[in-house]
């Protein structure tokens, strides 16, 4: 038993069949009205890949990471790094001669300036 539907409704009788197997056909102007509005040719652009964002991830977090932010947008990006930069060797140097009064080995001096710098992390120093 063959079942026969057909649907239109669009000018130019675009047609819908069913005689037992789906197929669609398109006659008339919508087909050529169709045809023209695809394109022939499809550029492609190069690919853009976007630029990794180079953040501080613990810029905001921490007790003194508002002051250390305030203080970068005042007196500048590089002069503050070299300030920064500046910090850290004197803390590391008193945490050497820390060590050497005590008598603890190397190991046991790359453990606390680590430990120093999480807690840096955690309090906001290095935002």
């Amino acid at each position: 038993m063959a079942t026969s539907i057909s649907v239109t409704g669009f000018k130019g009788g675009l047609c819908s069949s069913f005689h037992g197997s789906w197929g669609t056909t398109m006659v008339g102007e919508d087909y050529a009205m169709l045809a023209k509005s695809v394109p022939n040719h499809v550029r492609v652009g190069k690919p853009t890949r976007a630029q990794p964002m180079m953040r501080n991830v613990n810029e905001g977090k921490g007790l003194f990471a508002p002051i250390v932010v305030v203080t970068r947008n005042l007196i500048g990006k590089k002069r503050f790094n070299q300030f920064r930069g500046k910090a850290i060797a004197l803390h590391s140097q008193v945490i050497t001669e820390f060590c050497k009064s005590i008598g603890a080995d190397a190991k046991q001096r790359q453990g606390l300036i680590r430990l120093a710098k999480k807690n840096g992390e955690r309090l906001g120093f290095l935002a």
